[in-house]
């Protein structure tokens, strides 16, 4: 065993920051593929007569279902082999079958595609984040994961912008085909630009030991306190944040009477452009004040996810949408950091050989409790609220979602009091192994 503690590598990776923009592209299209059904959700509910219940299930859980069983296994095989391939043949299926969606017939058509979107994501996060976390540092890769996570913002963006107009122009089927076929493009880039890094390089020794089994990799993580209060804090964030993803766009449009064009420039410039600048603005400051606390990292989500809940009160509230899109700016800024500390804290609380699995399971949680259920909680409220004769089904049903961010905090404040001594636990294993 190798005994003697280094301090992290502060050793640049050539061609790094081309790792980086390609790995963002990629997630970028992760969701962009994912926005496209939410932004011409109305459109099809129309048509297919669905109701709140069905479309929480479509935007989530036949998503999300498979999305995260496969993730893990995917994720093994990423600790084992080359990631970068992984995410190219990942990338090649999740475009294919967002494009299928667009031959849809009825609800189980596309309750069968956004599951095979599902497969296909499965290997995109978890070997992406391990490769970002070999090309960068600790004391870097904060910002590093939070470019990354900025593809959810970008990816929003363009979903909404990109579906709105082929929409308006040539109908919601059409909207899948625009977003879907580019990927397989974008896949033989990452094929064949792409390097995949030394394994550990940025940390204070590369491993030498295989790497652990599943059931190792799980019972590491639970024996890290702070892994499991931040995954607690990060999961009652996720399911608030995808309701409202999922039905940001059908709240504004019924509460205003909108069209999914109208609604999408606004939301895109938002949701993507200035949850994109949040994500790198705060994610920078995290990777500061984490090089003299290294606390910051729960400290910095639970401030986030408390600022944010007054302000998106006062957007369910809002008498004109222009009023709902001012209450709105603070949430999008703020709204995209928890996932990139989440995976920073993952990649930072297990040994570098679990990184990939740890990823796996953290978005494992993240993708079955939050994305899946959180559609799924408020569509299913919203149908309650309907179905008793409320007058604004929707808008109280966010309302009620939004007594999850509130309990996050509680959570991420406490998971601050152990974060620095399981930080240093994983690394002496890292480095003793």
């Amino acid at each position: 065993m190798n005994q003697q503690a280094a301090a992290p590598s502060t050793r640049s990776v050539p061609g790094r920051a081309w790792v980086l923009a390609v790995l963002t592209l990629v997630y970028t299209f992760n969701h962009v593929d994912r926005q496209i059904l939410i932004t011409v959700i109305e459109p099809i509910k129309a048509e297919f007569g669905f109701s709140d219940g069905q479309i929480g299930w479509l935007t989530g859980l036949a998503f999300a279902a498979l999305y995260a069983t496969l993730g893990i296994p995917v994720a093994m095989w990423a600790d084992r082999g080359n990631r970068r391939n992984i995410i190219a043949l990942a990338l090649t299926i999740w475009s294919g079958m967002t494009a299928l969606s667009g031959f849809a017939q009825n609800f189980w058509h596309l309750f069968f595609a956004r599951m095979g979107v599902g497969i296909g994501e499965s290997g995109g996060t978890p070997p992406a984040t391990s490769m970002i976390a070999d090309l960068y540092p600790p004391q870097q890769r904060a910002f590093a994961l939070g470019v990354y996570t900025c593809g959810i913002g970008f990816g929003i963006m363009i979903g909404y912008i990109l579906g709105a107009y082929v929409y308006a122009h040539f109908g919601w089927r059409a909207a899948f085909f625009a977003a879907g076929i580019p990927g397989v493009l974008l896949a033989l880039l990452v094929r064949f630009t792409v390097r995949e890094p030394v394994r550990g390089f940025s940390d204070a020794s590369q491993p030498t030991e295989d790497a652990p089994g599943f059931g190792d990799t799980v019972k590491f993580m639970l024996s890290q306190r702070s892994y499991m209060l931040i995954l607690l804090g990060c999961l009652l964030i996720c399911i608030s944040a995808n309701a409202f993803v999922a039905f940001t766009s059908s709240y504004l449009q019924r509460t205003f009477d909108l069209q999914p064009q109208d609604v999408s420039l606004p939301l895109g410039l938002l949701i993507g452009g200035v949850g994109g600048a949040g994500a790198m603005i705060i994610g920078a400051a995290c990777d500061r004040l984490s090089t003299k606390d290294l606390r910051w990292r729960p400290w910095i989500i639970a401030t986030t996810s408390a600022i944010a809940l007054p302000f998106a009160w006062m957007f369910l509230s809002a008498r004109t949408v222009e009023m709902a899109y001012v209450w709105n700016i603070v949430p999008s800024f703020v709204g995209l950091i928890y996932a990139s500390i989440a995976y920073t804290a993952t990649q930072e609380l297990v040994r570098v050989r679990m990184r990939s699995v740890g990823a796996a399971f953290t978005l494992f949680c993240l993708t079955l409790i939050g994305i899946g259920g959180g559609p799924l909680i408020a569509g299913t409220i919203s149908d309650y609220f309907a179905a008793t004769g409320h007058t604004s089904p929707l808008a109280s049903a966010l309302k009620v979602i939004l007594g999850f961010n509130a309990a996050s905090v509680v959570c991420l404040l406490l998971a601050a009091r152990y974060y620095r001594d399981d930080a240093a636990r994983a690394m002496k294993a890292s480095i003793d192994t």
